[in-house]
């Protein structure tokens, strides 16, 4: 089943005080960027965040799964309408994969 757009609008309207967020589709769902960094998805009308330590360590009680199959866990946030979470978990992420050597592309 692919994301709504509202959903997607709603989640990134939610996020506006984490910094530029943008979505982008991608195979009938979106991505998500923040400050032109990649840190999130929405499929199937769920928000996953990429996991880094900082996010696990701040949030350790949010759960992981996978947005869809074969792909590596992410931070599960099941309730968009909390946006204190959903930007502090966004903060940290960004600013931690934003730290990370950049990886080639071949």
């Amino acid at each position: 089943m692919a994301s709504h757009k509202d959903f997607v609008d709603y989640v990134v309207e939610q996020l506006r005080e984490a910094g530029a967020i943008r979505s982008r589709k991608m195979f009938g769902e979106y991505g998500l960027y923040c400050d032109d960094v990649f840190f999130a998805v929405i499929c199937d009308d769920q928000f996953f965040v990429k996991v880094t330590p900082q996010g696990e360590a701040a949030f350790p009680g949010l759960p992981k799964a996978p947005p869809y199959e074969g792909a590596k866990d992410y931070i599960w946030v099941e309730d968009v309408d909390d946006r204190d979470t959903m930007t502090a978990l966004t903060r940290l992420t960004c600013l931690a994969l934003q730290e990370q050597p950049q990886k080639r592309r071949k």
